[in-house]
């Protein structure tokens, strides 16, 4: 979702809980915030195609977590998240503590339903650099295949060359080459959050700007 240009507003991660990732995007968006949600969209058929398409001619208020579904024409695709349970939303320093505050009122089971990351004292919600939002960003609309995830948790970046992508779907952003599984790899992070790992680009594309 696109909103306004706010000079005050950063990019914050929000975990989203209960498979309700949707769900959060509904409620973001009707605060009038702007999100991003990384998807892939599949094309569906026979069965699959036929409920998505009753479920989009509903429009009361229950059904709208199918903002899921995208009709072009005849066609009906599903964006399916290419991150489990992760959502960004861009926000003030005032409406992040709203956020967070709605987290915790969507309770299910009694627990709350998400939470915003916060930097690594714990003190502040981590706000994300707009250079490395817009670097995954590009990355991951790329279009590219072989992509990989890996959480804060998964991935420790070690030192490495720091390098520029200089031609092709990926010219321009910024990231460090890792051997991943034996293979030589573009990895982009937002820091604390998440990194995604490119499949191989060969040397000639890129440009050595540092060490990590």
């Amino acid at each position: 979702m696109q909103a306004e240009n706010f000079p005050d507003r950063n990019w914050y991660a929000v975990k989203v809980f209960f498979n309700k990732v949707f769900r959060m995007e509904d409620i973001l968006s009707d605060m009038g915030l702007e999100t991003y949600l990384p998807v892939q969209k599949v094309q569906l058929k026979g069965r699959a195609h036929m409920l998505a398409a009753r479920r989009l001619a509903q429009t009361d208020e229950y059904h709208r977590g199918d903002a899921r579904y995208i009709q072009e024409g005849p066609v009906i695709y599903e964006r399916r998240p290419l991150i489990n349970a992760l959502i960004f939303v861009k926000a003030s320093p005032e409406e992040i503590v709203q956020v967070s505050g709605r987290l915790r009122d969507e309770q299910i089971m009694g627990r709350s339903s998400g939470f915003v990351y916060k930097t690594a004292d714990w003190k502040e919600y981590a706000a994300i650099p707009d250079k490395q939002m817009e670097t995954f960003r590009l990355v991951v609309e790329s279009g590219q295949s072989g992509l990989e995830f890996y959480s804060a948790d998964e991935f420790v970046l070690k030192e490495g060359d720091k390098v520029k992508v200089l031609e092709g779907p990926l010219a321009g952003a910024e990231g460090y080459i890792k051997r991943i599984r034996k293979n030589r790899r573009l990895l982009v992070c937002i820091e604390g959050v998440i990194a995604v790992a490119t499949s191989y680009i060969p040397e000639k594309y890129l440009e050595r700007i540092g060490t990590k």
